[in-house]
């Protein structure tokens, strides 16, 4: 009986799954958006809600914990800096999927996965003086 196993396998071993969840949770980080398969999005978003929300609270304790799932003091900087402060009033729910259909070579259901709250966007010196000429 399968009471109680709730982690999906995906067809891969136990170091392979983890690798694969701590590469993912990076490239989220970096690019702020992944496009893969519906179960390793389903996964993965349960492990990066998690270290997202360790970065709320800016502790040593807290960043030596991301540090484990990134392995990049750089990273984690980012991660403490730059993306967590968005998600200040946030008490969760700081990633979402997107279903995107099948992928075209086996059919398996692909998705987006992305961070909710978006970086703001920088004006350039164009769009100033446009917005000053209004």
């Amino acid at each position: 009986m399968r009471h109680s196993n709730k982690n999906k396998k995906l067809g891969r071993t136990k170091s392979h799954r983890d690798a694969m969840i701590k590469n993912m949770i990076r490239s989220l980080v970096i690019h702020e958006r992944i496009k893969t398969t519906l179960a390793k999005a389903k996964l993965v978003k349960r492990h990066a809600e998690r270290v997202i929300s360790f970065s709320l609270e800016k502790t040593v304790a807290n960043q030596r914990i991301i540090n484990q799932t990134l392995q990049d003091r750089t990273l984690v900087k980012r991660l403490c800096d730059e993306i967590a402060p968005r998600f200040a009033n946030h008490k969760g729910g700081y990633t979402r999927i997107f279903k995107l259909g099948t992928r075209p070579g086996d059919s398996a259901e692909t998705a987006l996965l992305e961070l909710t709250v978006k970086k703001p966007k920088e004006t350039t010196k164009k769009e100033a003086k446009q917005a000053k000429k209004k």
